[in-house]
Parts: C-alpha cells; sequence; structure tokens
C-alpha cells in the first residue's frame, strides 16, 4: 500500500519540478540570450494496479539546456552584441568567470566594457576590454576583434575559440523559448499532475476502506 503512495508522491514532485521549469523559461520568454531548459527524468516501472495502469517510480536525472539560437533583433546601438553560431561572451563576476549570450553592454565610468549588472566583459588574456576617452567610433568584427577610432583595443576571445562564431555588432539575440511549446507542456504537466492526485486519493480510499474492514473484523 504504501508503496503505492511513493510511486505517486514520486511522480507528483518530478511534476512539480517540470511545471517550475517551463514556468521559468516562460518568465525568461524577453530575456536576450535566455536559453530554454527542460527537466530530464527516469522512470522505473513497479507493477501494473488492478485497473490497468502501470505505476513508476520517477526520479528528475539532469536539466536539458536547448543551445538553439534565438532570434535577432537589430538595435544599432554600439556595444549591443549578438554571437550567431557556438560561443559566449566572457564575464567577470563576483563569482568568478561566467559566460553568458546577453549581449546588450555599455561602458561604465572607467570605460571598461561591462553587462546590465555592471560586470566586465573579458578580453584576450582574461583582461577587461577598456575604451579610451573621447573615443568618437568603436567598431567590433565579426571575429570579436573591438577597434577604438580604427585602434584595435581587445578581442572578445573564450578561453577556447568557438568556430564559425560570428559576432554582429548593434545585434541582440532573444530568448529561445517558443512560448506555444511551453504553454503545450505546461497543460499536459497540469493534466498529469491531477491525475496522480486523483490516483493518490483512491488510493487513499482503499487503504481507509481495508483498515475499517480489519477493524471491524476485530
Amino acid at each position: 500500500m504504501e508503496n503505492s503512495l511513493s510511486v505517486i508522491l514520486s511522480r507528483q514532485s518530478v511534476l512539480g519540478r517540470q511545471m517550475n521549469t517551463i514556468a521559468t523559461n516562460l518568465a525568461n520568454i524577453n530575456t536576450a540570450g535566455f536559453k530554454a531548459e527542460e527537466l530530464l527524468y527516469k522512470e522505473v516501472p513497479e507493477r501494473t494496479t488492478r485497473n490497468g495502469e502501470r505505476l513508476s517510480l520517477v526520479h528528475d536525472v539532469t536539466y536539458l539546456r536547448d543551445m538553439s539560437e534565438g532570434q535577432m533583433s537589430k538595435t544599432d546601438n554600439t556595444f549591443d552584441l549578438a554571437i550567431s553560431g557556438n560561443g559566449f561572451f566572457v564575464v567577470n563576476t563576483a563569482q568568478g568567470e561566467r559566460y553568458t549570450r546577453h549581449g546588450a553592454f555599455s561602458l561604465n565610468n572607467q570605460g571598461q566594457l561591462v553587462t546590465l549588472t555592471g560586470a566586465p566583459v573579458l578580453g584576450e588574456g582574461n583582461a577587461p576590454i577598456l575604451v579610451p576617452p573621447g573615443t568618437v567610433n568603436v567598431t567590433i568584427t565579426a571575429d570579436g576583434t573591438i577597434s577604438a577610432d580604427s585602434q584595435q583595443i581587445g578581442q572578445d576571445q573564450a578561453p577556447r575559440p568557438a568556430a564559425e562564431s560570428r559576432v554582429q555588432q548593434g545585434m541582440i539575440e532573444g530568448s529561445n523559448v517558443k512560448s506555444v511549446a511551453e504553454m503545450t507542456r505546461m497543460i499536459e504537466v497540469a493534466r498529469s499532475y491531477q491525475s496522480a492526485a486523483r490516483m493518490a486519493e483512491a488510493e487513499h480510499e482503499r487503504i481507509r476502506n481495508a483498515i475499517n474492514i480489519i477493524v471491524g473484523k476485530n
């Protein structure tokens, strides 16, 4: 009896985490460079009920991140950058080096190229990229080379250069979350959760009736 409830609860627990993942994806549908995630889980068959329903223990294994490109939008802002192909921008945070596809950059009061949160963008040699005071034109080529008034000042470069990738200046990569697909998944997960809840309620009622019968006989 307890085993059936454990199986049902394991399913509900995974469904809950699936719903959280979908909610996170939908919440970031307008976040530049965001990559959708999906929860992968493993199913271990236990037994089949008298009604023909299969009960399986379920536990999540890992998260799978969709690394496909989001839609590119033209902004014409000098420091908006998008990567076409594989690759990431490297930024220096309080927690150490991190990788991002969110290329909405700007200059801080020190002339450093930084993210929206103020984290410096790192170039060759893992050094912050500095734009000299008084610079009129900043150009960034497809290979990430950054020039200030035709003078090269750095190059955005990952530890291992990504092959066949191009940096696009004045562009922003959008989220790759597909709203219709996520909403469809949300409906499916909600229905599965409701089904598991009904099974749990039926199992609880069966256990209660069995206890009443045993108590009545005694």
